[in-house]
């Protein structure tokens, strides 16, 4: 039986809020800078740090631009990211899979 440790998940997914930036990501085209914020619960600056590592990760595209003369910062799962995203629930369920028997 081939069994997955704990320190083989993706380390810059497996992080409580860059795993609900990506999972949110994962299941929207794009969601702006608020609405993850409000939706994650977290501080600016927190969702700032996270997103940063996860854009230089590659799996995150940040893009900013003005909207009705107000900044807005949206941000969007790379491909690169729905893989790595991918492997982790791959993963995760090869962690649990032998529990459930």
């Amino acid at each position: 039986m081939s069994f997955i440790v704990p320190d083989q998940l993706d380390p810059v997914i497996h992080e409580r809020v860059r795993l609900g930036i990506v999972s949110a990501l994962a299941a929207a085209a794009e969601l702006s800078f608020t609405e993850l914020r409000e939706m994650l619960k977290v501080t600016d600056g927190n969702l700032s740090v996270h997103s940063r590592l996860l854009e230089e990760a590659g799996y995150v595209s940040i893009a900013k631009a003005f909207v009705e003369r107000r900044p807005r910062t949206t941000l969007a799962l790379t491909q690169k990211g729905r893989m790595a995203f991918q492997g982790y629930i791959s993963a995760l369920e090869s962690l649990v899979k032998p529990q459930r028997k």
